[in-house]
């Protein structure tokens, strides 16, 4: 498996049909550690959470790659706060 092989462009070809509906886009920002993982196969880029299941779905979501989906969404909930204040 390579890491990083495909899920970039998933969320990349996301992010058009969002901002056609005048959504806000936030990634997840480097300040996640998990980014620079090489313990392992893991997915998170700057530009989303992200895992690698193979081809058939043979692979589950790693703890790092759990790990990277509650940061952004803890971050994106922040983002979304700072408006209401």
């Amino acid at each position: 498996m390579v890491m990083h092989g495909g899920q970039e462009s998933t969320i990349l070809g996301i992010h058009t049909t969002l901002l056609h509906h005048g959504m806000i886009i936030a990634g997840l920002p480097y300040t996640f550690a998990g980014q620079a993982w090489l313990d392992e196969i893991s997915g998170c880029s700057p530009y989303g959470a992200s895992t690698i299941a193979g081809n058939e779905g043979q692979r589950w979501p790693g703890e790092n790659e759990l790990a990277g989906a509650r940061f952004q969404g803890r971050y994106v909930a922040g983002i979304a706060a700072k408006p209401a204040r």
